[in-house]
């Protein structure tokens, strides 16, 4: 027999690196991501800063002015003067302060425009989650009747409201006005979020371990859900702010002696040559507030968005 030499190549141990995961220990969800990214935009507190004065002026008139906005205070002898001490903003043409008619117009302007609100958002979020949780018929029913509503200008709806209801004008009159006809956005928006939701994991778990559909609604499906509600009522604030100011505007409005931004720039209109400073300053102070509410809002929704954050 004859004996075979085997030769081995020698092996050589290559030195092989693993990329270490490094994971963050800090914890995440979507809201703490969502303040992470809005806190380092300036845009954002800003918008605070300003949306925060309005607030607080309107709960509190009294600490920015001691001069009463309408009644004894108000002298023709005034009329349309000039800034004098006390009286930073000058007089209109009642002889009023306009800077104390803006502080306590705040407090009405803020009152309808949070309870038109808060009406819409509710109506919204009910009409919305049923249709996109339940489906089936009752989402065509309630779809459609969301789509009568959409189509009607909520402006021109609480127009004739108010005309009809001009023997109970007051803050929730109007609110109900504004809120009852301004709804279908937010319930189309909640309905899409519905869909989503419904089809994670953890809903169809909570349905086959025995939970009613409707607490699996309320537990589960709508504070996940929660969050473009949160955006859109933010936004529809502004909205709703620039509805009361316009409805008094064309003077459907609260009526009366009652204080409004809205009063005040249609009472300004006959002195615009003469006095343009009466106008100017409702003017301003309506558009700073519908601003700041409307530029939260975004920003919120941007932070709100993983992709938009993303992109970024």
């Amino acid at each position: 027999m004859s004996s075979s030499t085997h030769f081995v190549a020698p092996v050589k141990e290559a030195q092989v690196q693993v990329d270490q995961v490094h994971l963050s220990t800090r914890k995440s969800n979507l809201w703490l991501d969502a303040w992470r990214d809005v806190r380092k935009r300036p845009l954002f507190w800003i918008s605070m800063v300003f949306a925060v004065i309005v607030i607080i002026m309107a709960i509190a008139p009294g600490l920015f002015t001691q001069v009463a906005p309408a009644g004894g205070a108000c002298q023709l002898g005034n009329s349309n003067g000039g800034p004098a001490a006390d009286h930073p903003l000058g007089f209109n043409r009642q002889g009023c302060d306009i800077w104390s008619r803006l502080v306590w117009g705040t407090r009405t302007s803020m009152t309808v425009g949070l309870l038109a609100t808060i009406i819409g958002t509710l109506i919204g979020l009910i009409m919305g989650a049923l249709a996109g949780f339940y489906g089936g018929w009752l989402d065509s029913l309630l779809s459609r009747i969301g789509d009568i509503f959409f189509t009607i200008p909520y402006i021109v709806a609480a127009i004739v409201v108010m005309t009809v209801l001009s023997s109970a004008r007051n803050e929730l009159t109007l609110a109900f006005a504004i809120g009852g006809f301004s709804w279908a956005s937010t319930a189309r928006i909640v309905r899409a979020e519905v869909l989503r939701v419904k089809q994670s994991d953890y809903v169809m778990a909570s349905i086959a371990l025995g939970l009613s559909r409707f607490k699996t609604l309320l537990v589960h499906v709508l504070p996940n859900a929660m969050a473009p509600v949160i955006v859109v009522a933010t936004i529809s604030l502004g909205h709703a702010i620039v509805a009361e100011s316009t409805l008094s505007f064309l003077g459907v409005g609260l009526g009366g002696n009652t204080v409004s931004w809205g009063a005040d720039i249609s009472q300004a209109q006959a002195t615009i040559r003469t006095a343009p400073m009466a106008l100017f300053w409702p003017s301003l102070a309506l558009t700073i507030a519908v601003l700041a509410f409307i530029t939260l809002g975004e920003m919120l929704r941007d932070a709100l968005d993983p992709k938009a954050r993303a992109q970024r």
